[in-house]
């Protein structure tokens, strides 16, 4: 029998309906969640990505402003755009659109956000609160990765869970999401002796290497969850994940698709991020 597909995009409308209401309630009492994004230089992909954000926004009623410079703006002027955005109280949410130019820091980008405003959730404090168990702004693609887990009607907690790959942006957050949910988790990388065998023990797998169709049928438990967060542009132009989508399918008892999964959650988290951020703003005020 075939894995029931998990619809991100389905998922994603409902929460985007359920935040607009959230934002209309903030809006009568006159608090209108802001999000500046930052876009520098003209990498085609970042171009998509903020322009689908401010798309994002602009239907729930966030502000949203962008702000584009050239790719070879000065890293020291980036990071003055950045204070000067700290301090505006307008803006609720800093997004400075990854990968940056290679002149310019990344980690210094990161630690010069004010960490109420780092609505991407990589914050060193913000990690620090995740790890703590304390409130904090999540990075937004493994938070939808747990909404899409939920979306199945599995109990995470008591699960095993097995977390391919283990990158800041996504691997290190997501086990610590899951470990939130009172699952066993296991985080998988380059270095794991067997990862095969390793991950077909899971009950949940989170796939998130870069590496097309990497994960196979026999690596999948028998009815397990597959959430699959990579997405790779094979020489034909298709888009694939990291999951043998096809093959996976015959075992798992869900899996997301690529594309159409994991992608339309990471903006709804974004826009969860911002009106949270301006919460927290407008109970500090």
């Amino acid at each position: 029998m075939s894995a029931s597909i998990i619809d991100g995009r389905a998922l994603s409308a409902g929460i985007r309906e359920e935040l607009k209401r959230e934002v209309d309630g903030l809006a009568a009492r006159g608090v209108v969640p802001g999000l500046t994004v930052v876009l520098v230089g003209d990498d085609p992909a970042s171009q998509v990505y903020v322009r689908n954000k401010a798309a994002a926004c602009g239907k729930i009623g966030i502000r949203s402003e962008v702000i584009r410079l050239p790719g070879e703006t000065p890293e020291s002027e980036l990071l003055a755009l950045i204070e000067g955005l700290n301090r505006k109280p307008d803006v609720h949410g800093i997004l400075v659109q990854l990968p940056l130019p290679d002149h310019i820091s990344e980690e210094k980008v990161i630690l010069a956000i004010s960490p109420e405003k780092d609505v991407d959730g990589f914050h060193p404090v913000n990690v620090g609160n995740l790890s703590i168990g304390r409130d904090a702004l999540v990075p937004c693609t493994p938070a939808g990765c747990i909404e899409l887990i939920r979306s199945t009607g599995t109990e995470i907690a008591g699960k095993h869970a097995a977390v391919i790959g283990r990158s800041n942006i996504v691997g290190k957050p997501m086990a610590m999401l899951l470990l939130r949910e009172h699952a066993t988790v296991t985080v998988c990388h380059s270095r794991t002796t067997n990862i095969e065998e390793v991950v077909r023990q899971a009950d949940i797998v989170v796939a998130a290497v870069g590496k097309p169709n990497m994960v196979g049928k026999s690596w999948i438990k028998p009815g397990a969850v597959v959430i699959d967060v990579g997405i790779n542009r094979l020489p034909d132009g298709k888009l694939t994940g990291d999951v043998d989508f096809d093959e996976v399918r015959k075992t798992a008892g869900f899996i997301t698709p690529v594309p159409g999964g994991v992608g339309p959650m990471t903006i709804t988290m974004l826009l969860k991020n911002t009106i949270k951020a301006a919460k927290r703003a407008a109970g500090r005020s």
